[in-house]
């Protein structure tokens, strides 16, 4: 998969992608990333990537035609490649949108800065929008660096262990279980018993629970779309009845 990033800024990238997983990615050839610097596509003598707004106000607004020109010519003017703004204003990124962008044999970053782009690009150039939450970071560049790293990760063989993402946190819809290394004891604080058992299937069922219990108390509002079994229902169903009793206790 091949990812796009145009950016002022395309200094900024490129030490995150000289370590770890990504490193590893590119090295192998299976996710190919290139920062476009969209200073390259303009033709006065200072470079010049933004203006003040018509209509008044603080604050400028990047320009209309260097964009187009960097995008129509990595693309084509007739791409279907889909092209993303990184913006506050856009649709907030989940795992799924991860999951749905990591089929696509490539993808075009915008990122945004300053007030934000000429409202042109938005409605003639960009596919889509996303936000990494309900607040605004100096420019686009560390959210770009989010959804890149979130979507390579569900690539084939990006990671070690090819179910890795789908166990993290929000791959199946809910929190991740708690996880334990070595020592077995530190401070007197004991790894569960359930853990050293070596009974898979039980390991399993316990950090089932272990996820619903965590998602229920820290994050209820993704119970409602998560995959849930039967099984899931009643656990939490037992879970709310005792905690309208005024006292924890993991269900039978």
């Amino acid at each position: 998969m091949k990812f796009d990033v145009f950016s002022l800024f395309p200094s900024i990238f490129h030490s995150y992608f000289e370590i770890s997983i990504l490193q590893k990615a590119i090295e192998k050839n299976l996710i190919e990333i290139d920062i476009h610097n969209i200073r390259d596509w303009t033709f006065d003598k200072h470079h010049v990537t933004d203006d003040t707004p018509y209509g008044g106000g603080g604050g400028m607004v990047m320009k209309a035609e260097p964009i187009f020109r960097a995008v129509e010519d990595v693309f084509g003017e007739k791409t279907k490649t889909p092209v993303i703004l990184m913006s506050p204003q856009g649709r907030p990124f989940t795992t799924q949108i991860a999951i749905e962008l990591s089929k696509y044999p490539q993808i075009g970053i915008l990122c945004g800065r300053y007030e934000g782009v000429d409202e042109r690009v938005i409605e003639h150039l960009i596919t889509d929008q996303i936000s990494i939450g309900d607040f605004v970071v100096t420019g686009g560049e560390l959210p770009a660096l989010m959804v890149i790293d979130a979507v390579a990760r569900f690539i084939p063989g990006v990671l070690g262990d090819p179910e890795g993402a789908l166990d993290d946190s929000f791959g199946n819809g809910l929190l991740e279980y708690p996880q334990y290394t070595r020592p077995e004891n530190f401070r007197d604080w004991q790894v569960p018993d359930i853990l050293l058992s070596g009974h898979h299937a039980k390991i399993e069922s316990w950090r089932r629970e272990q996820s619903l219990i965590r998602t229920y108390f820290l994050r209820p509002d993704l119970l409602p779309t998560a995959n849930l079994s039967q099984k899931d229902i009643t656990f939490l169903a037992k879970l709310e009845e005792n905690e309208k009793l005024g006292h924890f206790q993991i269900p039978e």
